[in-house]
C-alpha cells in the first residue's frame, strides 16, 4: 500500500499531469474525451495521451472507450486512498495539522440547516445560460434561495434574444446585469453555498477556491448564443435552454435539504445533472 501510494504520488508530482488531474477533479463525475481535456489545457493531442496513460496506469482515473473516443474520469476511490495515505497514516488523523479549511469541512459534515441558501451561476460570458438559471432559481422558488450569476469572461451586455425569451415568459428583467466572478470573491461578498457551472468552458477553467468550502456541481450545457439560422431558430435555442435549466433546477429545489448530510447532496446534485441530461 506505501508503494501504491508513492507511486501515485510520484505521478502527481509533475505539473502537467497535476493539470490533467485537476481537471478531472472538477469535472467530476462527468467522463471527458481526450481531445476536449487537451484544448482545454492546450496541450498537444500526442501529449495529453501519454499523461492520461500515466494517470490510467497509477490508477488514478479511470478510460472507456466509447465507439471511436476514448473518455477519461476521475477514479474516486484510488483519490480517497491517496487523501487518506496522507491523513491516516502519515499523519495519524490528527485534525490538528489539516489546513483550517479543510478541518472545519470535516466538522461541517451534516445536513444542511433550515435557512435560505446562496447559489451562484457561473458561465463563460454570463449573457445567456447563467442569466436564465439565476432568474428560474429567483422567481420560481426565491423563497428558500438566494440567485446570482457571474462569468469568468463576463461580457457587457446581455445578450438580446435571452432577455427577449425571459421577457416573454413574465420574468422581470429591469435588475439583471452581466458580472464577473471577481465581484464575489471580495471579502463583503455573499457567502456561497452551492456553485453551479452551466456551460463546458467554465467548468474547464481554473475557478477561485470558494470561502466555506460550497456544494458544487456542472450542469453544462450547449450554448444557445452560437445557435444558427432564422431568428425563429435561434429562438428555439434559447426557449430549449429554458426548459433544461428550469428541469434542472426545480429539481434540485426539491431536495430535502434538512435531511441530506454534505455527502449525500452532493450526489444528488451531480446525479440530477446526469438525469436531466438523458430526458433533453
Amino acid at each position: 500500500m506505501e508503494s501504491l501510494l508513492t507511486d501515485r504520488l510520484a505521478t502527481l508530482s509533475h505539473p502537467q499531469r497535476m493539470a490533467v488531474f485537476r481537471l478531472l477533479m472538477r469535472r467530476c463525475p462527468d467522463e471527458l474525451p481526450a481531445g476536449e481535456i487537451a484544448e482545454a489545457l492546450d496541450f498537444k493531442a500526442s501529449t495529453a495521451s501519454v499523461y492520461l496513460s500515466a494517470l490510467t496506469q497509477a490508477g488514478l482515473i479511470s478510460q472507456r472507450r466509447d465507439r471511436t473516443r476514448l473518455l477519461y474520469a476521475i477514479n474516486l476511490d484510488a483519490t480517497r486512498e491517496v487523501v487518506a495515505g496522507l491523513f491516516v497514516d502519515c499523519c495519524r488523523g490528527r485534525a490538528d495539522i489539516c489546513p483550517p479549511q479543510f478541518s472545519d469541512l470535516l466538522w461541517s459534515i451534516s445536513p444542511m440547516t433550515d435557512k435560505t441558501f446562496n447559489v451562484l451561476f457561473v458561465c463563460t460570458g454570463n449573457s445567456a445560460r447563467s442569466i436564465i438559471a439565476e432568474t428560474i432559481l429567483r422567481d420560481r422558488v426565491g423563497d428558500k434561495f438566494t440567485a446570482y450569476s457571474a462569468g469568468t469572461a463576463h461580457r457587457s451586455e446581455l445578450n438580446p434574444f435571452a432577455v427577449e425569451m425571459l421577457n416573454s415568459k413574465g420574468h422581470d428583467v429591469s435588475l439583471l446585469r452581466s458580472k464577473n466572478i471577481e465581484e464575489f470573491q471580495g471579502g463583503d461578498a455573499p457567502l456561497m453555498d452551492f456553485v453551479f457551472t452551466v456551460c463546458d468552458r467554465a467548468a474547464n477553467e481554473e475557478c477561485p477556491t470558494w470561502p466555506g468550502q460550497p456544494v458544487s456541481g456542472h450542469w453544462g450545457m450547449p450554448d444557445p448564443v452560437k445557435a444558427e439560422g432564422t431568428d425563429a431558430e435561434k429562438r428555439l435555442a434559447f426557449h430549449q435552454t429554458y426548459g433544461a435549466l428550469h428541469n434542472r433546477i426545480i429539481a434540485f429545489s426539491a431536495l430535502s435539504f434538512e435531511n441530506l448530510d454534505r455527502g449525500s447532496l452532493q450526489k444528488r446534485v451531480d446525479e440530477i445533472g446526469k438525469e436531466t441530461a438523458k430526458q433533453e
